[in-house]
């Protein structure tokens, strides 16, 4: 392959997994756009659009019955939707909760979770560049934190950090299957994220009727913010190595707090700002060392 075929290929995975995290940095404006909608009607709405979007997606790409592919996943991609399916609960808990900003720069703690589960569960090597990023990343964590440690605001921050917790999940499973392809694993969560929210709103006696804007809000997060996403990174995910995926995927952590900044004038604190830019330094510092260990391979 030549050196522009090469530079060209790289630069289209670089803005397909941009563009995803544009996609997906609009949880946050979504969620404050909702006017009643509790949690889980939100997750039934968001869920079952995504579930009917990615069914079509897997079909024209793989030409196979979706839910045969959802079985042969197995255990693991049972656990792995299960684990996004509480990922989701806890973010969006989480947007409702605290500020936008407090909880999108929590959820960028699941690379860092998912090592450390890595290496509790499958045996993985853990860097020593890695274990230094996890130490600073903690660090920032207790600087966003310090001052919201009660009431509504630190049940918005645990649920962020269980949602980053469910991602990090989400990726060891797939990890443990020997999965490459999430878009089966993301709609198994759909289906059983659809299946738990009936439940849970029947049990709570809540509504699945929503005002045409809850639910037309709720539905096109499912289809684009996570479906639409989902596609263009598994696309651009293929051109690129791990560490410019990571630093790519902090587009949605840092533009999600600006979309509810020029929309809603929400805006973040001082020490949310701190402690996350000490967090994203962590996890681009990481990524950079584990960058530069590796050799380049020849150019043919």
């Amino acid at each position: 392959m030549s050196m522009a075929a090469t530079t060209e290929r790289d630069l289209s995975g670089c803005l397909l997994v941009f563009a995803a995290g544009v996609l997906w940095s609009t949880v946050g404006l979504g969620i404050r756009l909702v006017e009643e909608a509790a949690v889980w009607q939100i997750l039934f709405y968001r869920s079952l659009s995504m579930s009917v979007f990615l069914y079509a997606v897997v079909r024209l790409r793989t030409g196979r019955a979706p839910l045969s592919l959802v079985r042969a996943m197995g255990w693991p991609g049972l656990i792995a939707g299960a684990a996004l399916v509480a990922a989701y609960s806890g973010a969006i808990f989480a947007l409702q909760t605290t500020s936008v900003a407090n909880a999108m720069l929590l959820f960028a703690a699941a690379p860092l979770l998912a090592a450390l589960l890595g290496r509790a569960l499958l045996g993985e090597h853990v860097r020593r560049a890695t274990w230094i990023a996890m130490l600073v990343a903690l660090c920032g964590i207790a600087v966003m934190v310090w001052d919201k440690t009660s009431g509504a605001a630190l049940r918005g921050n645990l649920a962020a950090l269980g949602s980053a917790l469910g991602f990090a999940v989400f990726t060891v499973a797939l990890r443990r299957g020997k999965s490459v392809e999430m878009m089966p694993a993301v709609l198994l969560s759909g289906l059983i994220g659809t299946v738990a929210m009936t439940a849970i709103c029947a049990a709570l006696g809540l509504s699945l009727a929503l005002s045409p804007r809850d639910a037309g809000i709720a539905s096109g997060m499912g289809v684009f913010q996570v479906g639409a996403g989902l596609v263009l990174y598994t696309l651009g995910s293929r051109r690129l190595p791990a560490a410019e995926l990571t630093l790519l995927s902090m587009a949605e952590v840092v533009l999600g707090p600006v979309w509810v900044w020029l929309f809603l004038g929400e805006r973040a604190e001082p020490s949310t700002l701190l402690g996350g830019a000490v967090l994203l330094a962590a996890i681009a510092g990481n990524a950079l060392s584990g960058a530069r260990r590796r050799v380049p391979p020849p150019i043919p």
